[in-house]
């Protein structure tokens, strides 16, 4: 088994061991039923939640907002750092900005968003992609700042356009880096609209899961969080394997 797979295995172990202890410690009555459910039951009300209409409607609303955020925020944090590369005044001038720009709690731009956008779910769209274009954004400086110059001259020898270069030696050597940033996007977005369905939105899954919470409906709460957990974490889980598969191949190559 190669180094990538042990870790990969020991990180499920630990986790369904965790799991596991949880489930004794609520089942034994360490823990009372009315804080936490069990883990088993968690599966069995994520299972009939997720055959109602009303909770698929919510997870459509829920990854549709998350995935226009998710998106935009790559591509706008993408561009935003390859031009701030280009242009090292104005890097400069934004470095500070960029450092402290998750201490200010993004949620308190609802009522501007509000009224710019609507009712709707742009505020929330809007939200998700202020948490997460950070991310990219930086991801993109790091990964063009770590580009070898050796690989900048090779280029230059051989007489490569500027899309050629950029496209077959800057983005797969910057490649580690931005798939970094991909993750990172996809973390905040998906926080940003959560929490924000959670505090601000009429719908969605973070939603629901307050308005279980006020009525005590531990069983629907615990449901929709783990639903919530398990999807974050396979779509990880899936960009992570890509970025290792293209990253083997670029080793190959």
């Amino acid at each position: 088994m190669s180094r990538q797979g042990k870790i990969v295995w020991a990180r499920w172990s630990v986790s369904l061991g965790l799991a596991g202890l949880l489930e004794a410690a609520c089942r034994l009555g360490f823990v009372p039923k009315l804080q936490v459910i069990p883990p088993s039951e968690m599966i069995a009300a994520m299972v009939e939640l997720l055959q109602t209409e009303e909770v698929l409607d919510n997870v459509v609303q829920t990854f549709s907002t998350v995935g226009l955020a998710f998106g935009s925020a790559v591509v706008c944090g993408f561009v935003l750092g390859a031009i701030f590369h280009g242009l090292p005044r104005v890097r400069r001038a934004i470095d500070p900005l960029l450092a402290s720009y998750y201490s200010v709690p993004i949620f308190v731009f609802y009522p501007l968003l509000v009224a710019l956008f609507g009712l709707n779910s742009m505020p929330l769209i809007a939200i998700g992609f202020l948490a997460a274009v950070p991310a990219m954004l930086i991801a993109t400086l790091l990964g063009l700042d770590r580009v070898p110059p050796v690989l900048r001259r090779v280029a230059r020898m051989h007489r490569l356009g500027w899309g050629r270069t950029a496209a077959l030696v800057i983005l797969p050597a910057a490649l580690p880096n931005l798939f970094q940033g991909v993750k990172l996007s996809l973390a905040y977005a998906f926080i940003g609209v959560i929490a924000g369905e959670f505090i601000l939105s009429p719908g969605g899954l973070g939603y629901s899961i307050a308005f279980a919470y006020e009525s005590f409906e531990n069983r629907t709460m615990y449901g929709l969080m783990l639903f919530v957990l398990l999807s974050a974490v396979l779509v990880n889980a899936l960009l992570s394997s890509w970025e290792s598969r293209l990253l083997r191949r670029r080793g190959r190559g």
